[in-house]
């Protein structure tokens, strides 16, 4: 039996006090997955340990059976691998957003889903004149990019972004852990204080302010790491595996994981992402792999905006544009096809950032029988016959036969 994992990134969440304490989930017209939910099994999975920080480089690596104990390194790594950056054994690899600040205060993660043409521009203005032999950027998509330090220390402890919306920027820099960590610690926050007088009267930056869209002014390191050691799918699960994401950081886990990385034309990482294309070549990976990860990003942007109809929206083109064409296609192979839902990670638009709360699934098997579960969301899957997993319990369930 072939499988295939449907992720919303950050789709789950709790419940909004101003639309009667329900979800978006629970909000949303879903009908799609609905109805896997009634042919399926349903519950809920730990993806984040609660010593770890609950980031979707983590929550990515549980939900395909990885000890991120072992193999977390930080996301910077493994958006590097997919942006084809060679970095060595002593490198330390993090992300580098381009964000906005204003009064201040960080006003955004994304300096506005700044678009990638811009962005690469701003890139490449700061390996100009912010660059050196120890410190680099690498260009991504839209705010995410990478930064470089050669010979880094890791003795760090970095606040990410999207965390922090409003919070005076001074107030979460970069701190050393320990004396071998402060040399690095303080090259990074000096490249952060130096890089707003650098971005500030950039044309790029002058006319997104003219146009009334929020400013790229200043960079922001977090989840540093070196090279991880891990198994792929095929030494773990002999199985082959494909993976199709906008976002460089579920990219790079392919590539580690010994996937291959499909790409999607129009595949942005926001709700205008191409949700038809994206579900044509899951459909089309199929027939040549054993397993495809499906990652949908619009989800979580929507809940760090803290946009509820937004995430709303999401979820029901998540539904209709890539649910029922995969459930409808597959059901026509010769060959079974299991298919799961699941998000990474909580990521609750009150909060606007990322949570442990354990997720809710589906894994939908043809020929099983199905258990109680009628309907998708975070409430009625604690009903699930398979209770609360962790670890490899879901990727196990989900693709063994």
């Amino acid at each position: 039996m072939k499988s295939i994992i449907i992720l919303g990134d950050g789709m789950s969440d709790r419940p909004i006090a101003s639309r009667d304490n329900k979800t978006p989930l629970m909000l949303a017209n879903i009908p799609n997955i609905d109805e896997l939910a009634r042919k399926g099994r349903c519950g809920k999975l730990v993806t984040v340990p609660a010593d770890m920080p609950p980031g979707s480089e983590v929550a990515n690596l549980a939900v395909l059976g990885y000890d991120v104990h072992k193999v977390y390194q930080g996301r910077g790594v493994l958006e590097g691998a997919s942006m084809g950056v060679t970095i060595s054994d002593t490198d330390l690899a993090m992300r580098c957003n381009l964000i906005c600040i204003e009064d201040d205060k960080i006003k955004n993660h994304s300096a506005g889903h700044i678009s990638t043409e811009e962005s690469h521009v701003l890139i490449d203005y700061l390996n100009e004149h912010l660059a050196d032999n120890v410190l680099s950027f690498h260009k991504g998509i839209s705010f995410r990019h990478l930064a470089v330090v050669a010979n880094g220390n890791n003795d760090l402890q970095f606040t990410p972004p999207h965390d922090v919306p409003g919070t005076a920027w001074r107030n979460v820099m970069i701190e050393a852990t320990s004396p071998a960590g402060e040399k690095t610690a303080e090259l990074l926050n000096k490249a952060i204080i130096k890089s707003q007088t650098l971005l500030e009267r950039h044309p790029i930056n002058l006319k997104r302010i003219e146009a009334g869209k929020d400013p790229a002014n200043c960079v922001w390191f977090w989840s540093s790491g070196y090279k991880p050691s891990m198994k792929t799918l095929a030494e773990k699960y002999n199985k082959t595996g494909a993976v199709i994401s906008a976002v460089d950081i579920i990219k790079g886990l392919g590539i580690f994981a010994g996937m291959d990385v499909i790409e999607v034309e129009g595949a942005t990482g926001l709700a205008d992402t191409n949700y038809e294309g994206k579900a044509e070549a899951a459909v089309e990976a199929l027939k040549t792999h054993d397993f495809v990860y499906l990652h949908v990003e619009a989800t979580d942007e929507a809940g760090h905006e803290g946009n509820i109809d937004l995430k709303i929206m999401a979820l029901e083109y998540l539904d209709s544009r890539i649910v029922k064409y995969i459930a409808e296609q597959t059901a026509l192979m010769d060959e079974d096809v299991a298919i799961g839902i699941i998000p990474d990670h909580a990521t609750p638009c009150e909060l606007r950032t990322h949570t442990h709360d354990p997720v809710p699934f589906i894994i939908y098997k043809p020929g099983n029988a199905p258990d109680a579960v009628t309907e998708y969301n975070e409430t009625t899957t604690e009903n699930g016959s398979y209770g609360l997993l962790k670890g490899e319990e879901f990727i196990k369930a989900l693709i063994e036969d």
